[in-house]
C-alpha cells in the first residue's frame, strides 16, 4: 500500500497578484487567456458592480477597525477595486484607512498580521538594504514615492516600532486615492530602530526588533544609509517622511533637505494646511500677513514646524527677518519659553523671548507665565493648539484673544476628538461670532444667532497628495518653500472664506480635483524656483495624464 501525499491545487497568479487581479470581473475570453476555467463563478460583474458590493461589504463590518481590516484585506486581493472603493467614497473612507482608525490597526498590527507589505529595513541588518530594495524587482525609473517612518511618534499614541508600517501603507493610499499617485509606483518602508514600548518589548507576538531604540550615532548612520540607497535606487522618488521623533524629524530635514528629494508631512504638511487656513483667514479680518501676531500653544516639532512657515509668509509678505521672529510666542509645558530657560530644543531658541521684556508679566506660583497671560499680554492675531491638551483654550482665553484683535484666528488643531485644545461651538459662543476657527478633527456645522458657521479641518489630505503629485511632475529636485506656499495659496484659494459663517478651508469631498489644482500650483513654483527638471508645455494637462485611474486595463492580461 502506497502512501498518498495531499497536494494543494495551484492558483493562477493571476488570483494572487493584486496588482493583476479582477476577481469575477474578468471575462470569459480572459478566464480562458489566463487560465482561469472553472476557478471564478460564471457571472461576470463590471468595476462598478464590484465596488457595490464591496462597499456595501464594508458598511457591514461592526466597527472602524473591523471596516479598515476588511479594506486591508480587498488591498491585498485587488488593489484597483480598493482604490475604486476609496475614491468613490473618498471623505467616508478616510478616517477609517488613516487617521484616526489606523491608530488602532497599527496596535494590533503583530496580533492582526496576514501577509508584509512593504520594505522592512532593520537597524540590525543595515548591510540588507540594496538586497531589500531588490526584491522589489523594479528599476530605477519605476518608483515615484516612498513613505518611511521609524514610528516613534505616531499620531499621538506614540512610539509602536514595526506597526508604523501601517503609517506608510496609509499614508500611500491616501496618495493615490486623493491625487492619483500610481499605486504600483510607490513603496512603503518600515524603518525597524527597535522600539521603547515595554508591552511591544514583552510581547511574544511582537514582529519587530525586540530591544530599545537605538540611539545616537548608529543611529544617524542608518538613516544617511538609508536616503543614500533609496535615493540611488530610485533616483527620481520623492523621499516622504512621517512620524519620527521630534528632534529627529526636524534634524533630518534640515540636513538633508537640500541634498535629497525629502518631504516631511508632519512639520511641512502641517505647517502649509495650517498656512492655507490662516491665509483664508487674512481675507476675512483684512490684517496683512506681514502684521500677524502668533501664539503657539504646544511647542514641538509641528506647532514649531508651522510657526516657520508662517513666518515665512510673514517675510514673503514683505517683513523683515527679525521682526517675523519677534511676532511669534511659543508657549509649552513650561509657560512662555524665555531665553534663560535651560531645556529648550534648539529649534524653539530662535522664538524664546528675552526675559527682560516680560519681566512684569505675570507668573504662576512655579515661576511660569502661562498662556492667559501671553494672550492678554501679546495680544496675538492667531492661536495655534498643536498641544494635546484637551480643553487649554478656555473661555478666559477666548476673550482674551477677541479683546486683543477684531477677528481672533483660533486653530485648536490637536487630535483626535479628546485631545483637542477647544471644541468649535465653544469658541464661536465665547467670542460672540468673531473667531475665525479651523480644527485639526472633522467638525459639524456651529450655530450661533442665526448663523450657521462652517468649520474647516486642516487635515494634511488636503495639501500633501497634490503637492507630491506637483513634485513629481515636475521632477523637483527639492521641496521648496516656495513649492510649500505655492500648496497652501492653492488649498486657500479653493474657497471663499468671506461669507457669514463661511469655512476657511475647502471640504475633503472633492479631494482629486482639489488635488489636481494644488499640483498644478506647484509645478508651476518648482519651475520659478528652479528646481524642475521637467518643464511640461501645459502644465494643468500634464498633472490630469499622470493621475492614476482606478479602471482595470489590458495589462493585468498580459
Amino acid at each position: 500500500m502506497t502512501e498518498s501525499h495531499a497536494r494543494t491545487p495551484a492558483t493562477p497568479s493571476a488570483l494572487v497578484d493584486p496588482l493583476r487581479n479582477r476577481g469575477v470581473a474578468f471575462t470569459q475570453e480572459e478566464r480562458e487567456a489566463l487560465g482561469l476555467a472553472g476557478r471564478l463563478p460564471s457571472a461576470v460583474l463590471t468595476l462598478e458592480g464590484q465596488c457595490r458590493r464591496a462597499y456595501q461589504q464594508t458598511q457591514a463590518q461592526g466597527s472602524d477597525l473591523a471596516k479598515n481590516v476588511y479594506l486591508e484585506q480587498l488591498h491585498d486581493r485587488n488593489e484597483t477595486l480598493y482604490f475604486k472603493v476609496l475614491a468613490e467614497h473618498l471623505a467616508e473612507m478616510l478616517p477609517i484607512v488613516y487617521d484616526p482608525t489606523v491608530g488602532e490597526a497599527i496596535e494590533q498590527y503583530s496580533h492582526e498580521y496576514r501577509r508584509p507589505r512593504g520594505v522592512f529595513l532593520s537597524i540590525d541588518r543595515p548591510d540588507d538594504m540594496e538586497k531589500a530594495f531588490a526584491t522589489l524587482q523594479l528599476g530605477p525609473e519605476d518608483v515615484d514615492l516612498i513613505v518611511c517612518t521609524d514610528a516613534e511618534e505616531i499620531l499621538g499614541i506614540g512610539d509602536w516600532g514595526v506597526g508604523g508600517i501601517q503609517i506608510s501603507v496609509g499614508k500611500l493610499a491616501v496618495y493615490t486615492a486623493a491625487a492619483g499617485i500610481d499605486p504600483h509606483r510607490v513603496v512603503p518602508v518600515s524603518l525597524d530602530v527597535g522600539t521603547d514600548r515595554e508591552s511591544l518589548l514583552e510581547d511574544p507576538l511582537y514582529l519587530g526588533n525586540r530591544h530599545p531604540r537605538v540611539r545616537g550615532a548608529e543611529y544617524d548612520e542608518f538613516i544617511e544609509k538609508y536616503l543614500e540607497t533609496a535615493s540611488s535606487t530610485f533616483p527620481d522618488a520623492l523621499l516622504h517622511f512621517e512620524d519620527f521623533g521630534p528632534s529627529n524629524a526636524r534634524r533630518i530635514l534640515e540636513q538633508y533637505g537640500g541634498r535629497y528629494r525629502i518631504f516631511n508631512d508632519d512639520m511641512q504638511g502641517t505647517g502649509a494646511i495650517t498656512l492655507a487656513a490662516a491665509l483664508s483667514a487674512v481675507k476675512v479680518s483684512g490684517v496683512r500677513m506681514r502684521d500677524q501676531k502668533l501664539i503657539v500653544f504646544g511647542a514641538g516639532t509641528a506647532g514649531v514646524g508651522i510657526a516657520d512657515q508662517l513666518r515665512g509668509a510673514m517675510i514673503r509678505d514683505g517683513t523683515d527677518p527679525e521682526r517675523a521672529t519677534a511676532q511669534v510666542w511659543l508657549v509649552d509645558k513650561q509657560g512662555l519659553l524665555t531665553r534663560d530657560m535651560t531645556d529648550l530644543r534648539d529649534f524653539q531658541r530662535p522664538y524664546a523671548r528675552d526675559p527682560a521684556e516680560v519681566a512684569d508679566w505675570a507668573r504662576d506660583d512655579g515661576g511660569a507665565i502661562l498662556l492667559l497671560e501671553a494672550v492678554r499680554r501679546a495680544k496675538p492675531t492667531i492661536l495655534l493648539g498643536t498641544s494635546t491638551a484637551h480643553g487649554a483654550f478656555t473661555r478666559e482665553v477666548v476673550e482674551a484673544m477677541s479683546a486683543g484683535t477684531e477677528r481672533p484666528v483660533i486653530l485648536p488643531i490637536s487630535n483626535p476628538t479628546s485631545r483637542i485644545e477647544a471644541m468649535p461651538a465653544d469658541v464661536i459662543t465665547w467670542s460672540r461670532g468673531k473667531a475665525l476657527v479651523a480644527t485639526g478633527i472633522p467638525v459639524p456645522p456651529v450655530g450661533y444667532e442665526g448663523v450657521t458657521y462652517e468649520i474647516g479641518q486642516a487635515n494634511n489630505a488636503l495639501l500633501y497628495p497634490g503637492l507630491g503629485l506637483g513634485t513629481i511632475v515636475s521632477g523637483a529636485s527639492q521641496v521648496t518653500p516656495g513649492m510649500l506656499l505655492a500648496a497652501a495659496q492653492a488649498v486657500a484659494d479653493q474657497v471663499d472664506p468671506s461669507g457669514p459663517g463661511a469655512s476657511l478651508l475647502p471640504p475633503v469631498e472633492d479631494l482629486r480635483e482639489s488635488s489636481a489644482i494644488t499640483a498644478t500650483a506647484v509645478v508651476k513654483a518648482a519651475l520659478d524656483d528652479g528646481v524642475a527638471t521637467s518643464k511640461p508645455v501645459d502644465i494643468g494637462e500634464a498633472v490630469r495624464e499622470a493621475m492614476w485611474q482606478p479602471v482595470y486595463t489590458d495589462g493585468a492580461v498580459a
